[in-house]
């Protein structure tokens, strides 16, 4: 078990919960449009899903190549914060009226390219695990 990014995983679960109560019940206070409460959701589910394959991640430096099991959790822990902290960004600018959403939302896909490099190179490690 790697105990590093065990502690990275819990921390980012915390705050996907924390982040997800204040959507459902803040954010709908500060705002009723549905495509900024989509995104932020979006942004809380993406995050939590992908701290429990970090969790995933963490535990099964045992039984699996360590070296990509750590491009792995790095590219989820980038991830996490391009995607769903893009998300969180746009939904702060949309709230505020703040003008820059065209400079914040082309970082999500980026995330969402870390996420899928994740999920490939534990891909990876599973199939070289002899």
């Amino acid at each position: 078990m790697n105990k590093k990014y065990l502690a990275i995983a819990a921390l980012f679960g915390a705050l996907a919960v924390t982040l997800g109560a204040f959507g459902a019940h803040g954010l709908q206070k500060i705002t009723a449009d549905e495509k900024i409460l989509h995104g932020f959701n979006t942004a809380v589910q993406y995050q939590m899903y992908h701290s429990l394959a970090l969790l995933f991640v963490a535990i099964a430096f045992e039984k699996f190549p360590a070296g990509l099991l750590k491009w792995a959790a790095s590219f989820f822990i980038i991830g996490i914060i391009l995607f769903s902290g893009s998300l969180y960004f746009l939904t702060f600018l949309k709230t505020q009226n703040i003008p820059g959403a065209n400079i914040a939302g082309p970082v999500t896909p980026l995330g969402g390219l870390s996420f899928i490099a994740g999920w490939l190179f534990l891909f990876i490690a599973a199939i070289r695990k002899k």
